[in-house]
């Protein structure tokens, strides 16, 4: 299934809109329903599509069950599935004859912003025999170049030996590609996976065929039905990235961050650029739905964990609620410790019961006011590596974390602890 076969539910907007805060603005003024604009003023020809990725769009658009949905993430993450490789493919339709980034409709959002923004844009790099997809933020800084925040994984460590050989990196950028490739893009792990084979596992999981991979001038294979594909360098230039409107809402930092130059520009015809919005639900679901599997991995390992939801107050990425089956007294205590070691960047995490509804907020704060004692309940681990995300971390980059447990103490009577709502 391509990105654009996603999108039939999809509100079409046909009036003329900028790429300067006006698909932004007009998203903000229809609470962020799943909107496609076909008329851009700075890119004739190009349409764009935003708030797509929620978890109830995602779903929906691949038949899966919310509940069903942390698992398939999570089977995805044991095995390694094979693409195919095809000599063709819609993104190679219509090639840019001349590299001109400026005519792409690449989305100035928040006023806040430096600028034009590709936030939903996936980097494929290859160096030293390892490949790597990942999510990193691109400004557009002229024609044929941008500048990225590659934060501190496995991309950035491939730059760096990179750059003390003085070499560069080869690279793609793609936009707009199959969900399944989103998802497995946005994952993480410890060691070098490839997160295209990831993808390929979870195409054939729900879609029962292969993904499959076209080669561009540069040799970085991409999908082959992503709506835009480009290719170019990570180069060993450094120049201004940010202010930028980060998953928290917060205005991240100005740093000085790599420069990566595009030789060429492919994209399907009547391309949809995805434009996602920084700080809203499309941005929290991309960065959460991918950390809940591990996170229920990490929590399974001790005890039964139901499920696992990353809260949008926390950005989907610095809190969640997950749900367990107790099976003795400390069972909650140890699922604290194991789901903060499965997400490191957490900064919170509540412990519930099988009868709370993790998705509901207020379901969640009944569960603690009725089920948790604070002197005896929380957990609190200072001197904690805190992520850059969280503007109280510490100078050096520490923070404490907390853990709660709102679960019904084990071994008693339930009923007093029963709603009846």
């Amino acid at each position: 299934m391509a990105f654009r076969d996603l999108l039939d539910s999809a509100r079409t907007i046909s009036e003329s809109t900028s790429v300067l805060h006006g698909i932004f603005d007009k998203s903000c003024s229809l609470n962020h329903q799943l909107l496609l604009f076909d008329n851009i003023i700075e890119a004739p020809g190009h349409r764009v599509a935003l708030n797509l990725l929620t978890r109830n769009e995602l779903c929906k658009g691949l038949s899966i069950a919310p509940e069903e949905f942390i698992d398939l993430l999570g089977s995805a993450m044991g095995e390694l599935g094979e693409p195919k490789i095809v000599e063709n493919g819609p993104v190679l339709e219509s090639p840019q004859e001349v590299v001109d980034l400026t005519k792409l409709p690449i989305p100035h959002h928040w006023r806040e912003d430096r600028g034009r923004y590709m936030s939903a844009s996936m980097i494929i790099a290859e160096y030293g025999g390892i490949r790597n997809m990942s999510f990193h933020r691109q400004l557009l800084r002229d024609k044929n170049h941008l500048v990225a925040r590659i934060v501190p994984r496995h991309l950035r460590t491939m730059m760096t030996a990179a750059r003390e050989r003085d070499e560069e990196v080869n690279i793609a950028i793609i936009n707009a590609p199959d969900p399944v490739v989103m998802l497995s893009a946005a994952m993480s792990f410890d060691e070098n996976l490839d997160e295209l084979l990831i993808a390929s596992t979870l195409h054939e999981k729900v879609y029962d065929r292969p993904l499959e991979l076209v080669t561009l001038p540069n040799g970085i294979q991409v999908p082959a039905d992503c709506e835009y594909a480009m290719w170019g360098r990570i180069t060993t230039e450094n120049d201004d990235e940010g202010p930028y409107v980060d998953i928290t809402g917060t205005v991240d930092d100005v740093r000085q961050e790599p420069v990566i130059e595009v030789d060429g520009i492919t994209h399907r015809k009547d391309p949809i650029f995805h434009a996602l919005i920084p700080a809203q639900a499309e941005h929290k679901a991309l960065m959460g739905l991918p950390r809940a599997p591990t996170i229920k991995a990490a929590v399974n390992e001790v005890c039964e964990c139901l499920d696992v939801h990353m809260t949008e107050g926390g950005g989907g990425w610095l809190a969640a609620i997950v749900k367990i089956r107790p099976a003795d007294s400390g069972d909650a205590l140890r699922a604290i410790e194991s789901a903060l070691a499965g997400h490191r960047s957490m900064k919170m995490v509540t412990i519930v019961d099988e009868d709370i509804d993790i998705t509901d907020p207020v379901r969640v704060e009944w569960a603690m006011m009725t089920r948790w004692q604070p002197d005896r309940d929380t957990v609190i681990i200072s001197g904690q590596k805190g992520s850059s995300l969280d503007p109280s971390r510490d100078a050096d980059g520490l923070t404490a974390k907390i853990g709660i447990d709102a679960t019904i103490p084990f071994g008693i009577d339930r009923t007093p602890f029963t709603s009846v709502q």
